[in-house]
């Protein structure tokens, strides 16, 4: 049995790291395609040794640009990959262009694809993830579900046939991840010269939040008004756009931090205050260290985390405030994530077909 891979970007590297140990274990050939989604070393290449992850076998390089653009030039690069690497098994992660081309090359080569992470919904259109969900499901062999809300999903949707519910893989890797750093010092709080508590962690990057400079100007403003030390860690694409909009960003309470690496970033949430973000994984990594977590987005496809209050939606300046500086929630045992072995379940679906 072989199976390939294919990532691009931050969340998916996270994913990746307990699958390709899983299939490791399982005695699966397992390869690796890096299609270059995410091109900033801290976003990308320094994921593979942080996690422990076997470089990739194949790194395309396709870097940045529009939906269209990314998605067309991995397309164009994955038929000639696939014919050379001949797997019995395409395994697509997530939600982004990667996860999208990957599944459509396969398909149209009439290799199997399994989604990692199916069924998820934020039922927003406009978002381009959310259509890179919906027909990745609708293209794959075998859905690989993370929560019991998803296989529902599935279901509504006619595919409850080819679902199976593993759990999340990002919990595997963040339990692994969290007990490791936990008698260490943050190398965060190290260089800002924070203490544990006095600060929130922030990231800000999807396009609906940073396109338009007035949004962007009013998250800022929100998060520039807080009552401790905002240290927002700065996506390429934020940095671009404040330079493209002339937006100023470290004012107020903020101060202007580079990416980290995922080990530093979970030491960071769990000695911070609270998390603002819009990114989907931090969504979740912030309730499994059991952090406040403020989602700036008017919808999240991880609802279990809004429904135990650990995480509220924002979308004004005064909601922005009010989220971050709330009362820490009444604690929960919920574990609507799985038990930390999700990678393993996957690879023994996949292997089961």
């Amino acid at each position: 049995m072989k199976i390939v891979s294919v990532v691009g970007a931050r969340p998916q590297f996270v994913k990746l790291a307990p699958i390709a140990h899983a299939a490791a274990v399982a005695g699966v050939e397992h390869a690796i395609v890096h299609t270059g989604q995410h091109y900033d070393p801290l976003l990308s290449d320094v994921f593979f040794e942080d996690l422990d992850i076997p470089a990739p076998d194949v790194h395309l390089g396709i870097g940045s640009g529009s939906h269209g653009y990314q998605t067309g030039r991995m397309l164009e690069r994955m038929d000639g990959v696939l014919t050379a690497q001949e797997p019995d098994w395409v395994l697509v992660y997530g939600d982004t262009n990667s996860t999208l081309a990957a599944a459509l090359s396969a398909v149209k080569m009439h290799i199997p694809v399994a989604h990692l992470e199916a069924g998820l919904r934020s039922f927003n259109r406009r978002m381009p993830e959310e259509h890179n969900r919906v027909l990745t499901d609708h293209a794959s062999d075998l859905l690989l579900a993370p929560t019991q809300l998803a296989m529902q999903n599935l279901e509504r949707e006619g595919l409850a046939a080819r679902s199976v519910l593993v759990g999340d893989v990002m919990t595997d890797v963040l339990l692994h991840v969290r007990d490791g750093q936990l008698n260490k010092p943050s190398s965060l709080n190290a260089s800002i010269g924070a203490t544990p508590g006095d600060h929130y962690v922030a990231t800000i990057h999807r396009a609906e939040n940073t396109d338009n400079p007035s949004r962007l100007r009013l998250i800022l403003s929100a998060l520039a008004s807080l009552d401790k030390p905002v240290v927002l860690l700065a996506h390429p694409r934020l940095l671009s756009k404040a330079t493209e909009h002339n937006i100023v960003l470290d004012e107020g309470a903020v101060i202007v931090h580079a990416p980290l690496a995922y080990p530093d970033l979970v030491s960071a949430v769990q000695h911070s205050a609270g998390v603002i973000t819009d990114s989907g994984g931090l969504q979740k990594e912030a309730f499994l260290l059991r952090v406040p977590c403020t989602t700036v987005r008017t919808e999240t496809e991880w609802r279990e985390t809004v429904e135990t209050g650990w995480n509220v939606l924002a979308n004004t300046e005064e909601e922005i405030v009010a989220g971050a500086c709330r009362a820490r929630p009444v604690e929960t045992t919920r574990a609507p994530y799985g038990d930390g072995h999700a990678a393993k379940y996957a690879i023994r679906a996949i292997l089961s077909r």
